[in-house]
């Protein structure tokens, strides 16, 4: 069921979009279909075009330039798969092992040359070569880590969480489980100056680099660290304001840089942040429109949000740059993340 988003149009978000859905399915644990392509025209209006049977796409990103798309299968096997960006609907081409287990991550970097996986089962940090159609060739290098950190029940060894390829080329990758930010030369030798270590028992999940700082949310402390370039940190200020146990999970930099978003999972909610210098300041806290917002997409004037635990995308409305309800919801079981296209 879709309703459309109200309010938008010749006067409003004019551009049609399409979205690429991806989530749990029944066998790793949650109720959706696999991927699902959504079509938003200039009205707001959703339609489902097309959903691709496939086990626990939980992260999915494009190719700078081709038409392809790479999802990780969030599984105990782990799996990272190619599909063809089709407009009606993606196209599996061929799937190969993400080197390790639970594979919740997956990113390109800028020249379309590698994929970067990040496995959280086993903390393994996987890194394929791209040909130049695009295709990942069979045999990754593997980085895999040691170590823990202070909460047994999240932090009892090693667990990659995103990957991130930064202006320099250099691969960063952070580690829940070990309170640390493992980087990787742009030849994907380890970084001399070894990995960065943050604040014990904060659990990096997300995190964005703007104007010469990186920003990182805390899934087990709840704050968002700001780090200069180096990685020496400046400051850390708390996701939200609510008393809620919060357990942030996506964290974003709006199209024109002036605003920091992080979604809360607890107090299910879209915190917006300013920027004075490189110290994120809270100016709004708003509604998901849902529960447990996995992961969100900024897109001009809209801000697309997986509630997971909702079973649904949110469509919200930016007004001067907050979230704001629009009564807009796209059904799809357990979404983790949305990519537009």
């Amino acid at each position: 069921m879709t309703r459309p988003l109200p309010g938008t149009g010749a006067n409003g978000h004019a551009a049609p979009r399409d979205l690429v859905i991806g989530g749990y399915t029944p066998d790793t644990g949650g109720t959706g279909p696999g991927l699902t392509r959504v079509r938003v025209d200039a009205e707001g209006r959703p339609e489902v075009v097309a959903r691709t049977a496939v086990p626990g796409p939980s992260f999915v990103t494009a190719h700078p330039r081709l038409p392809l798309l790479y999802a990780v299968l969030e599984r105990e096997a782990g799996g990272v798969a190619v599909f063809a960006d089709d407009p009606a609907g993606p196209r599996l081409l061929v799937e190969h092992s993400s080197g390790g287990s639970l594979p919740c991550h997956v990113a390109v970097d800028p020249a379309g040359a590698r994929l970067a996986v990040a496995n959280y089962g086993d903390g393994t940090v996987a890194v394929f070569q791209l040909a130049a159609d695009g295709m990942p060739g069979p045999e990754p290098l593997l980085f895999p880590n040691e170590g823990h950190g202070p909460d047994p029940d999240r932090q009892e060894g090693p667990h990659a969480h995103q990957a991130v390829f930064g202006p320099d080329g250099v691969l960063h990758v952070t580690d829940l489980g070990t309170d640390e930010v493992r980087r990787f030369l742009p030849d994907m030798t380890p970084h001399p100056g070894g990995p960065v270590r943050l604040t014990p028992g904060s659990g990096p999940r997300h995190f964005v680099h703007h104007e010469g700082h990186w920003y990182v949310a805390g899934e087990l402390d709840g704050m968002v660290g700001v780090y200069d370039e180096d990685w020496r940190e400046v400051i850390r200020v708390p996701a939200s304001g609510s008393d809620a146990r919060n357990h942030p999970s996506h964290i974003a930099v709006s199209e024109d840089g002036r605003r920091l978003y992080v979604a809360n999972r607890g107090p299910d909610t879209l915190s917006v942040f300013a920027f004075d210098g490189a110290r994120p300041v809270r100016v709004a806290e708003a509604p998901a429109g849902g529960t447990w917002p996995r992961h969100f997409a900024l897109d001009d004037d809209r801000l697309y949000v997986a509630n997971q635990r909702s079973d649904a995308i949110a469509v919200l409305r930016l007004e001067d740059g907050v979230p704001t309800a629009t009564g807009t919801t796209i059904e799809t079981g357990s979404p983790s993340c949305v990519l537009t296209r």
